[in-house]
Order: C-alpha cells, then sequence, then structure tokens
C-alpha cells in the first residue's frame, strides 16, 4: 500500500514536470503536435501556448528615466498621498499609450522625492519623455492679500521695460490630483471651445471651499505652469463640477481634455536623468546569463553523482523537475526576468541542491548505524529538515525584506529568490523523498556503495 502511494506520487510529480517543461518551452512539443495533426485525424491535437517570458529593461532593452517631484507647494503631511499619486498618473498614462507592463517606482533619498520609470521595449528616450512630459499639471490658484498692489507693480514694469514681474497668485491644495474625469464642452452663448472638468467626493469639497473663501476675486486655473483662464467667481460652485476656457479650437480643447483624462500630475516633475538599453546588449546579457546558469546546473549535477552516486542522479533528476517547475511559475504570475532576477534564481539552485545534501549526509549516517534503508530516508529527512527549514526561511525573510525596499532589479532578484527558495522545498520534501522512496525493497537497496 505504502509502495503503491509512492507510485502514485510520483507519476503526478512526472506527469506534472512534463507539462511543467513544455509551458516552459513548448517549441519541440509543438512541432510534433503541428506534424501529427498535418495527417486527416478527425480531431486536432492542442498546442501548448507559446506565451514569451517577460523580460525587463536590461534584457530587453528600453529606457530608465528618473524624474524629481517639486513637493514645495505641498503640505508634508501629503506627501505621501501626493507622490503615490503621481505614481498613479504616470503608469496610467504610459499604459494608456500601449506601453507593455511598465515599471514606475517612487523613491525618498535625503528629502527629495523621486520617480523611476522603465519602459521595457522604448528604444528613442525622446519618445517617453515626450509620452510622459504630454502629462498635464493643472492646479486652480487664487490670488495672494497684496494682488491689487502686485499687479499695478507688474503695470509699471511693463511700461518701464525693466524690473520682474511677480506672479499676483499662489498655488491651493486644489489641483489634478482630485480631477474625476474632463470632456469637451461647448459655450452655449459664445459656442467656444471649452473644458468641463468634475472632480471627486474630496476634490469636490474643496473645490466648494475654495469658491467659497474668493467669491468676487480671479481664479487662476493653469496648466503646466501656464495661465490659461482667469475667471471671477461668482457664486460659492457645489458639485464639483468647472469649466476650463481660453482661446481653444476644438482640436485643441479636445486634446486637453485627453490628456487631462490620462492624469493632471498632483505635483510637478522634472527629468533629472536618462539612460537607453540597447536591445543587443540586453540579448548578449541574457544569452550569457542561461550559459552561466547551464554550466552551474550541470556542475552542481556531475559533483552530486559522483559525491553521493545513486541519490546524486535523482537529486539531478529533482533538481530539474524544480527548475522546470519555476520556470512555468515565472510565466504563469508572470516575473519580469531582469539579470538580478536570473541571478536570484540561479542562487535558489544552489538552494535546493543544499538541502539535497543535507538530507544524503543524514541518510549515510543513518545507514552506517546499522538503519535499513526505509528507517535511514525517513530520518534523514526528519533530523535534516530543522536545518533545511531554519536556512530557507531565514533567506526567505531577507529576501522579503529587499522586496520591500529594494529598487527594481533588487526587487526582481528577491522575487525569484523567494519563488525558489519555496519550490525548493518541495522539491527536497516531497520529489526527492519519493524518489528514494522507490528504491524500497529492491534489489538496488541492497548495494550498499551505491548509497554510502
Amino acid at each position: 500500500m505504502l509502495k503503491k502511494k509512492v507510485y502514485l506520487i510520483v507519476i503526478f510529480i512526472l506527469v506534472l514536470a512534463f507539462f511543467a517543461a513544455n509551458f516552459s518551452y513548448p517549441i519541440y512539443f509543438n512541432r510534433g503536435i503541428d506534424y501529427i495533426n498535418n495527417f486527416a485525424l478527425p480531431i486536432k491535437l492542442p498546442r501548448f501556448p507559446d506565451a514569451p517570458f517577460k523580460l525587463g529593461l536590461d534584457l530587453q532593452g528600453g529606457t530608465h528615466l528618473i524624474y524629481e517631484a517639486d513637493m514645495s507647494n505641498i503640505a508634508k503631511e501629503d506627501y505621501q498621498s501626493s507622490i503615490q499619486g503621481l505614481r498613479d498618473v504616470i503608469e496610467r498614462r504610459v499604459n494608456l499609450f500601449g506601453v507593455r507592463e511598465p515599471v514606475v517606482q517612487t523613491q525618498e533619498a535625503q528629502g527629495h522625492y523621486r520617480l523611476i520609470v522603465e519602459l521595457a521595449g522604448i528604444k528613442d528616450p525622446a519618445q517617453a519623455i515626450e509620452m510622459i512630459g504630454q502629462t498635464p499639471y493643472l492646479e486652480f490658484r487664487e490670488v495672494k492679500e497684496n494682488y491689487t498692489e502686485i499687479l499695478e507693480q507688474n503695470r509699471k514694469v511693463v511700461e518701464a521695460q525693466e524690473g520682474e514681474l511677480q506672479d499676483p497668485f499662489q498655488p491651493t491644495p486644489l489641483t489634478g490630483q482630485y480631477l474625476k474625469k474632463a470632456e469637451l464642452g461647448f459655450d452655449q452663448t459664445t459656442y467656444k471651445s471649452l473644458i468641463l472638468i468634475h472632480f471627486d467626493e474630496e476634490g469636490a469639497k474643496l473645490f466648494e471651499e475654495f469658491t467659497e473663501k474668493n467669491i468676487g476675486k480671479p481664479l487662476a486655473i493653469s496648466i503646466d505652469g501656464v495661465i490659461i483662464s482667469a475667471p471671477t467667481v461668482q457664486e460659492k460652485i457645489s458639485g464639483g463640477e468647472a469649466q476650463i476656457t481660453g482661446s481653444f479650437t476644438v482640436e485643441e480643447a479636445k486634446n486637453l481634455a485627453r490628456n487631462l483624462n490620462a492624469g493632471a500630475l498632483p505635483v510637478p516633475i522634472k527629468l533629472i536623468s536618462q539612460q537607453s538599453v540597447g536591445p543587443i546588449l540586453g540579448a548578449i546579457s541574457l544569452q550569457e546569463s542561461l550559459k552561466a546558469g547551464m554550466y552551474g546546473f550541470l556542475a552542481v549535477i556531475l559533483f552530486m553523482i559522483l559525491f553521493y552516486r545513486l541519490p546524486g542522479i535523482l537529486s539531478g533528476l529533482a533538481l530539474a523537475i524544480y527548475a522546470v517547475l519555476l520556470l512555468s511559475l515565472f510565466k504563469l504570475i508572470p516575473v519580469t526576468l531582469t539579470l538580478a532576477g536570473i541571478g536570484g534564481f540561479i542562487l535558489s539552485i544552489g538552494m535546493a541542491i543544499d538541502a539535497n545534501i543535507l538530507i544524503f549526509s543524514r541518510m549515510r549516517e543513518e545507514l552506517r548505524d546499522g538503519r535499513t534503508f526505509l528507517q535511514a530516508v525517513e530520518e534523514g529527512f526528519n533530523r535534516a529538515w530543522p536545518s533545511i527549514r531554519d536556512g530557507n526561511f531565514t533567506t526567505l525573510i531577507v529576501a522579503v525584506i529587499l522586496f520591500g525596499f529594494g529598487t527594481s532589479f533588487i526587487k526582481g532578484f528577491a522575487l525569484t529568490l523567494s519563488l525558489g527558495i519555496l519550490v525548493s522545498m518541495f522539491s527536497a520534501i516531497i520529489i526527492t523523498k519519493n524518489l528514494l522512496k522507490c528504491f524500497v525493497e529492491t534489489k538496488l537497496e541492497k548495494i550498499n556503495w551505491l548509497w554510502r
């Protein structure tokens, strides 16, 4: 009964490995299916989906941009919400332009708030900069207390053509962060184009308070720091709806409404760094990484066979199953593979084989103490488990911390390493153990040099 259960588990593992291997790399299986389907069969056999691995910026090529957010007009308690709103807006913007799986992250360093944008597949930095730069910064501004004096001073500066003009308006908390929707509209009297904007619930409250406080005063509506309309507030406006008027053509108003819907920035941003990664460099890096991984994989298996003999062969089989299971997980989740992520995957191979080494060493000790083969397998796993558990969980804790606090490449390394650790524990405890149990009460069990 015990042997039958073991055989069923092993068969299930092999079937699972077959599907995982063909899901990870379906080209050869699909060729065979295509060849069979060419014959006049009553039904057509299904093919495995040929979904590509999701490659990161350093492997696929693309553009890496760093923006700095201007938080000077934002209250300190609103820093986090504003920078997160900025991240969401930029991510929505690049998604609108069809960029596949962009990476948009925020970073704080010595009081500076930055936005890191990685656009895989975009080779032209100018295209990426234009894509993000088209997103307008919408702001509602109120008059300063000395508004009249500033206007008079500015008039004198213009007449004398010397001196500096002063801004008669000051920022308010009401920005594009609270924008819910923008659409094209027309003035019912002049039929001129305008933009109708609708605020969310919090923005509606801010707009109502803002208009109530500034009745009879000009209200400046600016896009990217340029005032496009300065209507006078006639009354308190409730309901969260307003208009942006100006000398717009229909096409200009339509484009502005579209851009605002794509996301008006809650804070201004300035590009401080740009870098492009060519696809050739990425392809070479990928080939070299895969080659290094293959050499390392074969070297580990060779060491295990030479040192542990038959258990080493079984560990090689378990390691191959582990690899295809993990690669299929990378496709299913999906995981963005970077050079650092591949490094985490290769490191997890070492973690997986380390568990086998602990188990086989414990088994040898049990066999030398006169235990039966089945007892040696059970005791070997039981005695090795605390070391396997503690070693893997401490590494997993570090990987979780790296994922929580690291940047994009560090996150990729941490994610692949974490998945590798979890699958390696399954490989050691389930796959290797049941492969060993297949030899219980067989002739090979009696050949001591195979196991010691």
